[in-house]
């Protein structure tokens, strides 16, 4: 694939997004995003080069961000339909969830492969807070591919980020796949690899067990 594809970043267009497709291009280091082609939206399938991983043990927590991090309570698939809702709002820069994606991801959240982590305002009384952020992405063995994260509050996305690598390290994964370096998450520990080593590093980590907290046996079953 890599040889076919050269310097190119899509390597397919069309295709459906059944579960059983999606699973099968993660797998495969390719993931669909939507693009323009004339009046029409079509699914594209992607595989960037250089390719944007953060290192579970090379994520970089600020000072201020790791106090930022002690505000908010950490939650996991509690409130996928909101969160994937916010990633999906048309009025933020640079929107490319689709109702098809949305409905895609939303289906295999039920069937259990994609996860959200939430990042909570700690609510003084007995109300159940407010989420203030959040991320979510397919978990597949030791893979874990963030697709969208969003804020309502100052590090809210971060804390969420934070929260989700110690989840990954603790549960024994091996790659946490952000697609494309952004400045953003540069600061963050984000760095660039090439095609064939991110596709060695995927292969390591798709056969390691999926982690228990979505599910699976886990370090205890490796």
């Amino acid at each position: 694939m890599a040889a076919a594809c050269g310097d190119g970043e899509v390597v397919g267009v069309g295709a459906d997004l059944e579960p059983g497709t999606i699973l099968a291009a993660y797998r495969r280091g390719i993931f669909p995003m939507p693009v323009r082609r004339g009046m029409r939206e079509v699914i594209a399938w992607w595989s960037p080069d250089p390719r944007g991983i953060i290192p579970l043990d090379g994520l970089k927590i600020s000072r201020s961000l790791r106090k930022s991090c002690g505000r908010f309570e950490i939650r996991l698939d509690t409130a996928f339909d909101q969160v994937i809702e916010a990633c999906a709002d048309r009025r933020r820069p640079g929107a490319w969830i689709s109702r098809d994606v949305r409905r895609a991801y939303t289906r295999l959240h039920e069937l259990g492969w994609v996860h959200s982590v939430e990042a909570w305002e700690r609510d003084l009384g007995d109300g159940p807070g407010r989420l203030a952020g959040g991320l979510y992405g397919v978990a597949a063995g030791g893979l874990f591919a963030g697709e969208s994260m969003f804020h309502r509050s100052t590090d809210a996305s971060k804390a969420a980020l934070v929260a989700l690598v110690d989840l990954l390290r603790s549960g024994g994964a091996g790659l946490l796949d952000v697609q494309w370096v952004t400045p953003h998450l540069a600061t963050l520990g984000a760095v660039s690899i090439g095609r064939m080593e991110y596709l060695r590093l995927l292969a390591e980590a798709v056969a390691r067990p999926l982690p228990a907290l979505f599910g699976g046996p886990g370090q205890a079953g490796r």
